[in-house]
C-alpha cells in the first residue's frame, strides 16, 4: 500500500473518533439524497439556486466567500458539471490551502472521475490538517480550522434544494444552526469580525425559522427561546464594521420588533437587549441610512421592504439606489425591482376590483412598470426580464376586470414575443410561469387550444406540493371554453379532464386544488354543472364527487344551467 493510501486509512480511522466530517456531500441535505422531481426539473431548481448564490457571492464578506464557493462547487457537481465543481474547490483551496471543506470535496470529487492518486493526495492533505500529523503546538490552528469548516456546513443548509414542505425546511435550517453552534464551540481563536458573519447567517436562518413556525401555526413558546436568540445575535451582528451585515441587521431588527406583536406578551429578549422602545420604523431608516451610498445593499433592503408589503419604502429604496447609479447594465437590480412594486400594485388593485372592492387599477403602474424594464431589456437581457416584460404588456393588453377581452391586441403580441425570448434560454424553457402567461396570452385571442397546450405544460413544470394550482385552473377553464364552443365532445372533455384532474391530485395539495377549483365553479357555474353530467354518464364518479365538494364548501347554490352544452350529457 503507498503511503498516500496509508494516510488516507490513518484519516478515517481519526474521523471515526471526532465528531465531525470535512466536506459537504455526506450533509443530511435533500441536496445529497435521491432527487424527488424528475431530472429536468431538478436541474433547473440547482440552477436557480445557483444564480441566486452567485449574486450572493457578490456581496459576501471575504470570510464568507469560502462558504458561498463550497455550495456552488457543490451544485455544479450534482449538476453533473464537475470540472467546474473541481475549479470551485481549488480555488477556495488557492486562497486559504487549510481549508478542510476544500480538499475533501475535492476527493469526492476526484473519486467520481475516477483519479485515484489526486483523490488520495487530497485525502493527505486534509489528515495532514486534521492534526494527523501535527505536533502538540498546531492544536490552536486545528481547532481554527474545525470552526471554519463546520460553520461553511452550516452555511449550506440556508440552500439546500428539494425541501418538501415547511416541516422539512425547518429541519434543515435548524440544522443548519446546530452546525454553527458547533463552530462556535471550536471557534475560540475565530476573529470578532468574522464570528458576526456567522451570527449574521445564524440570525438570518432563525427568522426564516420563526416565519415557518409562524405560517405552521406553532405555538409561540415554540417560537419564544428562538425569538429572544436572534435579538441577541442581531446586537453583536450591529457592532460589525461591514456595512452590509449592518444595515441588514438593523432591517432584520426591525422585522422582529414588528413581529413581537404577535405574542401575547413581549419577549424578554427585546428588554434585555435594550429596544423595549425602538421602533421598528427607526430600525429601518438606520439601514437605509447605512447603505445610503452602497447600491448593492440598497437594492438587498429594497427587496426585503418588497417583501415586507413595504411598498413606499421600497420605492423610496430603489430611487435612491439609482441617484447613486443609474446605469440599468450595472444597476439592473434596482430598476427590476421598482418595476416588481408597480406589477405588485396594479395586480392588488385588480384583484380588488375583482372583488367589487374598489375601482379600476390604475394602468400608469403598468407605464412606469414597463419603462422601467424595458431600461434593462436594452442592455442586459435575461429570462427573468423578458418573463416580467411579458407580464407588464399581457396585461396590458387585456381588460382590467375579468383578464378575457383583448383591448390592446398589440401588447398581447408583444407579450408574446418576450416569451418566446424566455423560452430561448435553458432555464426560461423549464419555468412553469412561461407556459402559464403563455397560455393566458393565447386565451384571450381566442386560441383556446394551444392555450389549453400551454397550461398542460405549466402543471408539468409545476414541482410537487407547490403552493399554485394557477396552470391547472387555467387549463380546465380552457377545456371548458373548448367544449362550449363545440371544439370537444363529451366524451374527450371527459377523458381530458380524467387525465388533468389525476395529475393535480398527484401534484399539488388538496386545498390548492379545491381554492382553484372553487375559483372555476365561481366564474363558470353552468359549464361546470354540464361537466359535472357529462362526468357522471362516463363514470367518473370520484372526480364529481371533489367538484361537487368544492361547491359545497364554497356555500353557493347553483343556478339552472343555461344553453345546449350546459344541458349536455
Amino acid at each position: 500500500m503507498g503511503e498516500p493510501q496509508a494516510v488516507a486509512d490513518d484519516l478515517e480511522a481519526l474521523i471515526d473518533d471526532m465528531d465531525y466530517l470535512p466536506g459537504h456531500f455526506h450533509l443530511e441535505l435533500q441536496l445529497n439524497l435521491e432527487p424527488r422531481s424528475p431530472a429536468a426539473l431538478r436541474a433547473r431548481d440547482l440552477k436557480l439556486q445557483r444564480e441566486g448564490l452567485r449574486q450572493e457571492l457578490g456581496l459576501a464578506a471575504a470570510p464568507q466567500r469560502p462558504a458561498v464557493r463550497h455550495l456552488l462547487g457543490a451544485l455544479a457537481f450534482h449538476l453533473e458539471e464537475l470540472d467546474e465543481a473541481r475549479a470551485r474547490f481549488l480555488e477556495v483551496a488557492r486562497e486559504d490551502p487549510c481549508n478542510l471543506n476544500a480538499w475533501a470535496n475535492l476527493a469526492h470529487v476526484h473519486g467520481r472521475l475516477g483519479q485515484e492518486d489526486e483523490e488520495e493526495a487530497c485525502a493527505a492533505r486534509l489528515a495532514s490538517l486534521m492534526g494527523l500529523e501535527a505536533d502538540p503546538e498546531a492544536a490552536r490552528e486545528a481547532q481554527l480550522r474545525a470552526a471554519r469548516c463546520l460553520a461553511e456546513q452550516g452555511y449550506a443548509h440556508g440552500f439546500d434544494v428539494g425541501c418538501a414542505g415547511l416541516e422539512e425546511r425547518a429541519r434543515v435550517l435548524a440544522a443548519g444552526i446546530a452546525l454553527y453552534d458547533k463552530a462556535l464551540g471550536y471557534g475560540q481563536q475565530v476573529p470578532a469580525e468574522e464570528k458576526r458573519g456567522w451570527y449574521f447567517t445564524m440570525a438570518t436562518f432563525f427568522i426564516r425559522l420563526d416565519g415557518i413556525f409562524m405560517e405552521l401555526g406553532s405555538e409561540e413558546q415554540k417560537r419564544l427561546s428562538a425569538f429572544n436568540r436572534t435579538l441577541a445575535l442581531l446586537r453583536q451582528v450591529l457592532k460589525s464594521s461591514d456595512p452590509h451585515y449592518k444595515a441588514l441587521a438593523w432591517c432584520y431588527l426591525g422585522m422582529l420588533l414588528e413581529r413581537k406583536d404577535t405574542f401575547s406578551t413581549t419577549p424578554m429578549g427585546v428588554h434585555d437587549c435594550g429596544y423595549s422602545g425602538t421602533d421598528p420604523l427607526d430600525c429601518f431608516g438606520k439601514a437605509i441610512e447605512i447603505a445610503k451610498d452602497q447600491p448593492l445593499i440598497l437594492n438587498r433592503l429594497a427587496k426585503i421592504f418588497h417583501f415586507l408589503g413595504k411598498q413606499d419604502m421600497a420605492t423610496g429604496t430603489c430611487n435612491m439606489a439609482l441617484d447613486v447609479l443609474r446605469d440599468p447594465e450595472l444597476n439592473g437590480q434596482a430598476y427590476c425591482t421598482r418595476a416588481k412594486i408597480h406589477i405588485r400594485a396594479y395586480l392588488h388593485d385588480l384583484e380588488r376590483a375583482k372583488l367589487g372592492l374598489g375601482g379600476m387599477p390604475d394602468r400608469n403602474h403598468l407605464a412606469c412598470a414597463k419603462a422601467d424594464l424595458e431600461e434593462v431589456v436594452k442592455v442586459c437581457p435575461g429570462f427573468r426580464t423578458y418573463l416580467d416584460i411579458s407580464q407588464v404588456y399581457y396585461y396590458m393588453g387585456v381588460d382590467a376586470v375579468q383578464e378575457l377581452l383583448a383591448v390592446d391586441e398589440a401588447a398581447l403580441n408583444q407579450a408574446l414575443v418576450f416569451l418566446a425570448k424566455a423560452g430561448e434560454s435553458e432555464l426560461g424553457a423549464t419555468l412553469p410561469e412561461v407556459p402559464l402567461l403563455r397560455g393566458k396570452c393565447l386565451r384571450v385571442k381566442g386560441e383556446e387550444a394551444n392555450a389549453a397546450a400551454c397550461f398542460k405544460r405549466a402543471v408539468e413544470l409545476d414541482d410537487a406540493g407547490t403552493g399554485r394550482a394557477e396552470g391547472f385552473g387555467c387549463l380546465l377553464e380552457a377545456l371548458l371554453s373548448q367544449w362550449s364552443q363545440e371544439q370537444l365532445s363529451d366524451g374527450e372533455l371527459g377523458c381530458e379532464v380524467d387525465t388533468w384532474l389525476r395529475r393535480a391530485q398527484d401534484k399539488y395539495p388538496e386545498a390548492c386544488l379545491r381554492q382553484e377549483l372553487q375559483r372555476v365553479w365561481r366564474g363558470r357555474t353552468d359549464e361546470v354543472l354540464g361537466l359535472a353530467r357529462a362526468l357522471v354518464a362516463q363514470g367518473r364518479l370520484a372526480l364529481v364527487r371533489l367538484l361537487f365538494e368544492t361547491m359545497e364548501r364554497d356555500g353557493g347554490g347553483a343556478s339552472a344551467p343555461r344553453g345546449r352544452r350546459a344541458l349536455s350529457c
